[in-house]
């Protein structure tokens, strides 16, 4: 990339100032996702029905996905029938999440639902180099049911096991996602941030149309996938 547009040059002084400016407003912003964080935790919840999923080793009952956690994160990843290259966005996003073993000390879980048949949908994870753990909703209305039906997008949903029970504690989708992963935080702490043309940039900064720099599928399956799956 070359430009010629660059931020004012100012000495270190009004630097800091202008930095303690904006300290306010993100430390606003910071005190203000914790009280969503508390709002959600007040969240009333809705019980689920008894569902089977399919697994890497058969039908699960969605109580038995939690693996005997009480707290359960699902990402519902699109999925297009007959497709070699699943959404590029849900690919790189999931691609993120490499270990989560720590979530073990908060008694929670996080794992990957798909409406693509349990062989492809492993299949999938394997050619794209995926780490986490997949299931299928192919059998099952659960997808259809958390807002991720066959052909729709996708989805975050959030569970909770008292026992055998479950129950439904959140949701989001569409943007809604970005807080979940790391790499979008990391971008916009850059000068030029993510150089998409929606997006509310000085006059001259580099920009380019939605998505266009995002990494596709068979990207990722190069940097992060199984060569011979």
């Amino acid at each position: 990339m070359s430009t010629t547009a660059l931020p004012p040059v100012v000495d270190a002084e009004t630097w800091q100032r202008e930095l303690d400016a904006l300290r306010v407003r993100e430390k606003a912003a910071t005190r203000e996702l914790d009280a969503i964080a508390a709002a959600r935790r007040r969240l009333p919840m809705v019980r689920m029905p008894d569902y089977t999923l399919e697994g890497e080793n058969g039908p699960v009952r969605l109580a038995d996905v939690f693996e005997g956690k009480s707290q359960l994160i699902v990402y519902n990843h699109m999925w297009f029938p007959a497709e070699t290259w699943q959404c590029p966005g849900c690919t790189g996003f999931t691609s993120q999440f490499t270990r989560l073993e720590f979530l073990d000390n908060w008694d929670a879980r996080f794992v990957i639902v798909t409406q693509g048949p349990i062989d492809e949908a492993l299949a999938y994870k394997r050619r794209v180099g995926n780490t986490m753990t997949w299931y299928s909703t192919a059998n099952s209305s659960f997808g259809a049911d958390v807002g991720a039906p066959p052909g729709g997008g996708f989805a975050v949903n959030v569970f909770l096991r008292d026992g055998d029970t479950v129950y439904r504690t959140w949701h989001t989708d569409g943007r809604g996602t970005e807080q979940l992963g790391y790499s979008f935080a990391l971008i916009d702490l850059l000068p030029y941030g993510r150089q998409e043309e929606w997006q509310d940039s000085p006059e001259g900064w580099p920009q380019s149309p939605t998505y266009s720099k995002w990494s596709g599928s068979k990207e990722i399956a190069a940097a992060y996938g199984d060569p011979g799956a």
